[in-house]
Parts: structure tokens; sequence; C-alpha cells
């Protein structure tokens, strides 16, 4: 497998034109668009937008779904494979060093757009509108890149990159709430998995059920679970299960002839405190009181 350190050799191998600086680059496509003809991973954060006709995009071992105009978002040392790809239009693709960002407010802002983590079949859908908004976007970089760069330079693009971000965070929002197949019905789905979960006995094996299991079993990654829900309901995953859990904790307390250790225990919680404390903040009370107030 093929790993780009530096974006010279990533260039080089792949026909583009010398990048204009070391650290950071742009690649506006034609027709055509390939990185490379197999799996590689790089050092670098990727911003892609492309109408794919033909050809193929994996981000991990999740195949990219190019129904329409999308922007994808690869973050360093992900699995990735652009192969044959034919576009409708033009499309681009900008490189960003992760040194490129050290000392800027960036370095660490870019880490909370979750869409980094989501996989390449989740990828962003514009509208004619957004993508009118990136384009505008993408050439006020080309224009900054393509200049003599100074000591302007890279403030001027970074700034614009954080904006076409925020943007992305904004159209993923109107997404979650537009792509009624994949969100509308996440929490109920979300629920009956969690309930199969218990059904199957897996508490007591395994314990209590991760956001990457559940997000795993539902074929979406944990990052898009989580916002997903987020949008969809106010509450991450992990609240999500936290909720359930203590629904059925509550039952339990009511008809169960058990202990609070004892019912704890065998809803996966292997700390009696940390129980103790995540149903009290749910319920306002704590699990010995309301059991005891039941029977009272």
């Amino acid at each position: 497998m093929k790993h780009y350190k530096s974006l010279i050799e990533l260039h080089t191998a792949n026909g583009f034109p010398p990048p204009a600086h070391p650290q950071f680059s742009i690649y506006q496509c034609n027709n055509q668009c390939s990185i490379g003809d197999r799996e590689f991973t790089s050092d670098f954060y990727m911003i892609g937008f492309k109408k794919v006709r033909a050809g193929h995009i994996l981000y991990g071992r999740t195949k990219y779904d190019h129904e329409s105009g999308s922007m994808m978002f690869f973050k360093p040392h992900q699995l990735i494979e652009m192969k044959n790809l034919e576009l409708e239009e033009d499309g681009f693709l900008i490189f960003i060093h992760e040194d490129y960002l050290n000392g800027h407010i960036l370095h660490d802002v870019i880490k909370k757009y979750h869409y980094f983590d989501y996989e390449a079949n989740e990828a962003l859908h514009l509208s004619p509108m957004e993508e009118t908004t990136v384009w505008e976007l993408y050439h006020k970089i080309e224009t900054e890149y393509n200049n003599n760069q100074d000591e302007y330079s890279r403030e001027l693009i970074l700034a614009n990159v954080d904006t076409m971000l925020k943007y992305s965070q904004r159209f993923y929002k109107r997404q979650f709430l537009n792509r009624t197949e994949v969100s509308g019905k996440t929490v109920t789905k979300f629920n009956e998995e969690i309930n199969r979960y218990i059904n199957n006995g897996l508490l007591m094996s395994k314990g209590l059920p991760s956001v990457q299991y559940m997000a795993e079993r539902l074929n979406i990654s944990a990052g898009y679970l989580s916002d997903v829900l987020k949008q969809e309901s106010g509450k991450t995953a992990l609240e999500h299960i936290h909720i359930y859990l203590i629904s059925e904790a509550k039952n339990r307390l009511i008809g169960e002839d058990r202990s609070v250790s004892e019912i704890a225990y065998a809803l996966g919680f292997e700390n009696l405190s940390y129980f103790s404390r995540l149903f009290k903040k749910e319920v306002g009370i704590s699990p010995n009181v309301f059991k005891k107030q039941l029977l009272n």
C-alpha cells in the first residue's frame, strides 16, 4: 500500500502540476480525477468535490455514494482509493498537510468537524445553490494559492478553508433533515437495535453496547450516527444508550425482586457507583431511593 508523506510525492505520482507550497495544494479536475490505481494513505487532510459518472472511491472499506454532486472529507492516515473516475463536470481536490495547520486555530477546530470521520457513503450532497457557495470559496483559495505567496497567504487560505468547513457543517445539518432515508427513522432503528442487544443476552456477556457497535449495526459510522441523532432528537448516540438503559432499569426496579446492584450488573454496568450517578442524573433520585419509594 502506498503512503504519501509529501505533496510533491503525491503530485508527481499522479501527474499533477508541482505544488505551489510544500504543505498545501489544490487541483481542479476535468472529466477525470483519480489518485493512483490502488489503496493509499497520506499525511494530509483532503477535501474533494466531484460529480462522479463512473469509477469508484473507497474510504476505509466503504464504497462512495456518487448519486449526485458530493463533497468528501478525508483525514490523515485513512485508507483511500480513487480509481478510474470519470466526472460529469469539473471537480476539485484540496490537500492540507497536518503540519500546515501547526500554530493556527484550525489545527484544533478541524478535529471538531465530525464529518472527517464519516464513511464515504455519507458524503455531503449539495444543492445547486450550495455548490455555487463552495465553488466561490474554492476560487478564492485558488486565487491566493496561485499568487506569489507571502506572509499573508497562509492566513487567507486557511480562513477560506475554515469558511468552507463551516458551510459544510451547515449543509450537513440540512442533509440530516432532508435525506429521510437516513434520518427521521434513526432513533427508532437505534432503539430497536438496543432492544435486540438486550434480548439476545449480550448485556451479560459483553456489557454496555458501544456507539461504534451500534453504528456498525446500522451500517453508518459512529460520528455520522451521533450527529444524525443529535440533529433528530437533540441527544447523542451515547446519551440515547444511557436513556434506554435507565428506562430499562426503572422497569426492572419496579417489576423484579432484585437488588439495585444485581439489576445494574444485569444491565451491563460493571461499576455500581457509575450506574447510580447516571440513574440520578436521568431520573433525579438515586436507584435506591427510587426502589424504596415504590416499596412504600
